[in-house]
């Protein structure tokens, strides 16, 4: 069975950082395409970042030049380092990986930023 297990979140003032960790498992991790998503309270949710299989990235507006994607192969293993953390980055943050026809999501993580 496919698993995505991420890890890293917690609290944090606003400003500070945080490595969020996607862990893979019984999947050739090489080939799929993998991002980050967040889902605040009461709204749907979203992507964040994503990272193709050859390691093309991308962002929404509002994290970019302070989250950076990246991936580790050999370890199965997605990052997310988020930067310059504020109130408004508080939510769940999912990873996902797609190939093909294949989908999978991980549990999430909490990310919760005071002010």
């Amino acid at each position: 069975q496919v698993q995505l297990v991420e890890s890293g979140g917690g609290l944090v003032q606003a400003g500070g950082s945080l490595r969020l960790s996607c862990a893979a498992s019984r999947i050739t991790f090489g080939i799929y395409n993998m991002a980050w998503y967040c889902q605040a309270p009461g709204k749907q949710r979203e992507l964040v970042a994503s990272i193709t299989s050859r390691g093309s990235t991308s962002y929404v507006d509002s994290v970019k030049g302070r989250f950076t994607i990246s991936r580790d192969n050999a370890k199965n293993t997605l990052y997310l380092q988020m930067n310059s953390l504020k109130p408004e980055d508080t939510a769940v943050y999912y990873c996902k990986a797609d190939h093909s026809l294949m989908t999978y999501w991980g549990q999430g993580t909490q990310v919760t930023v005071s002010s």
